[in-house]
């Protein structure tokens, strides 16, 4: 019998494609079962999360502000597409390779778990109790894939008695599994790596912080602001307090960390007479005050969005330092996080007058998971990354000069006064001839807005509207009716905060201390 001739190429065409989709299937199993043991431990972070906090740790500085401005908000999201998506191709590279060696396949699948377990070990954030459980149940599970389907590819471990090669082109007396029975045990293999993601997904659901949070009845405050702000309703211009839902989230935490409010301590020490501790319920037993601060993000650009307004209830800082007894030389008070993440600030900021808190409580209700519960650091007039610690577990009164904070050897300021900034809300785009509201906020926490100004077209600066606002420490809403004339038309405004200083136009980036300039939008006016 003379066997029909076979295409070298083609052959080996089909082999690739069909090892790299091992590969991937392989590595993606990897990955769904290095979630599990962390997962079912209850703890927040697995390997993929630690090594995305690796990443960020390492590269912070010179991608923060990139990543902020492509994918905003959903940086994290898109980090940790970014590690599963190129863990796949490497995972097609080694399904490859394993056509030639499927042992030094098993071996790169195995540094695969031997970087996991470096992650989480040292990752301050990730608990190392399941770091092994994880590494191993990850790497099992890819090379038991990736074996399973090398076997129906007819390129297993035992590749000396599967297949006669001469060359590189198989024996074709030799029996393989077809396309279709090597794409079906290859979805299957899929689906149950999808299926353990998800599982280990809805392990990390619900936790015990929603049941807690539902079941917490927050205190009521000694002193409490009233709004009682001139509120200006005009389509599209920011309420004058954000909604918790839209409140914008910037942090360092590729998963939200998940703090159980009864283990949970506040310890303050460091440079102080008297350290001290504190439980959840001993800190609620406090005094605590309600007042709305607006906080900004220093990555925010000029017009940007990370920036919000929101009513926070918590313990005064100067209670806490004055139970502390701080030492002179105690003139920086550094906050720490579960997460590992720090800022730092001068004590004085503490006390001289201004909103700053130890707050328990967002907008009525107890602090979400993502902005900080059980508790978090606000500070009225300082950008987030020298004050606003979320998940905080412990305050520390260190000289100023002794300790810098996770973003200054990063190359930020150590110094983060919010700048003076104002934004157009509306209009943008297009809108008809005529008389038109030219309406935004404007903030100065701290020091408070004194009046803005619009210029249309480069023309004179002429004077907004200024809502009321609960204290300094708030955003002011602001508006400028505009007779709009047919053309395309360019809008600026700023704003001048209570010393009198007018915000200036000299453009800057946001590192190392915020950026300047003057928002300034392009709106088309239709006839």
């Amino acid at each position: 019998m003379t066997l029909p001739p076979s295409d070298p190429s083609r052959s080996r065409r089909e082999r690739r494609w069909r090892g790299a989709v091992a590969g991937i299937v392989a590595a993606g199993a990897a990955l769904a079962a290095g979630q599990l043991p962390s997962a079912i431990a209850g703890e927040a972070e697995g390997p993929v999360t630690a090594v995305g906090n690796v990443f960020v740790d390492r590269f912070a500085a010179s991608l923060k502000d990139i990543a902020i401005q492509l994918f905003g908000q959903n940086d994290k999201v898109a980090l940790v597409v970014g590690i599963v998506v190129i863990s796949l191709l490497l995972g097609a590279a080694l399904g490859v390779l394993a056509l030639r060696s499927f042992a030094l396949a098993a071996v790169g699948l195995g540094a695969f778990a031997v970087v996991g377990l470096i992650a989480v070990v040292t990752d301050s954030s990730a608990g190392g109790g399941v770091a092994v459980a994880s590494a191993l149940t990850g790497g099992v599970a890819g090379i038991g894939v990736l074996g399973l389907l090398m076997h129906q590819i007819g390129r297993g471990p035992d590749l000396a008695t599967t297949l006669h090669r001469a060359g590189d082109v198989e024996d074709p007396r030799v029996r393989t599994p077809d396309r279709r029975t090597f794409l079906g045990v290859s979805a299957a293999a899929g689906a149950a790596a999808a299926l353990t993601a998800v599982g280990a997904r809805s392990l990390r659901g619900r936790s015990i912080v929603d049941a807690q949070r539902d079941a917490l009845v927050l205190p009521q405050p000694v002193r409490s602001t009233p709004l009682q702000a001139e509120v200006l309703e005009i389509p599209g211009v920011s309420p004058y307090v954000t909604p918790t839902e839209d409140f914008y989230r910037i942090d360092t935490a590729l998963v939200t960390p998940r703090v159980d409010a009864e283990s949970w301590r506040l310890r303050v020490g460091g440079l102080v007479e008297e350290p001290f501790e504190l439980t959840f319920d001993e800190l609620l037993e406090m005094d605590v005050v309600e007042e709305p601060v607006t906080i900004a993000c220093v990555s925010n650009e000029v017009g940007g969005g990370l920036v919000g307004n929101a009513v926070w209830l918590g313990v005064p800082l100067a209670d806490l330092l004055d139970r502390a007894g701080v030492r002179a030389e105690g003139t920086q008070v550094v906050g720490r996080s579960t997460d590992g993440f720090t800022v730092g600030f001068p004590t004085d900021v503490a006390t001289d007058g201004r909103v700053a808190m130890v707050a328990v409580g967002m907008n009525g209700e107890p602090l979400p998971a993502d902005h900080g519960y059980p508790a978090r650091l606000i500070v009225a007039g300082l950008y987030g990354y020298v004050s606003a610690t979320k998940w905080l577990t412990e305050i520390e009164l260190t000289r100023f000069e002794d300790f810098d904070a996770y973003w200054i050897p990063r190359g930020w300021s150590k110094l983060g006064p919010v700048k003076t900034q104002s934004r157009i809300d509306v209009p943008r785009r297009t809108v008809d001839a005529g008389v038109v509201p030219v309406a935004g906020v404007a903030w100065a926490p701290h020091i408070g807005i004194a009046a803005v100004e619009v210029s249309i077209d480069d023309g004179p600066w002429q004077p907004a509207e200024l809502r009321g606002t609960a204290n300094d420490s708030t955003w002011a809403q602001w508006v400028h009716q505009w007779d709009a004339t047919p053309g395309a038309h360019t809008i600026r405004c700023r704003a001048t905060d209570a010393t009198g200083s007018t915000q200036t136009a000299e453009r800057s980036d946001p590192a190392p201390d915020g950026a300047t300039g003057l928002h300034t939008v392009q709106v088309t006016v239709r006839g």
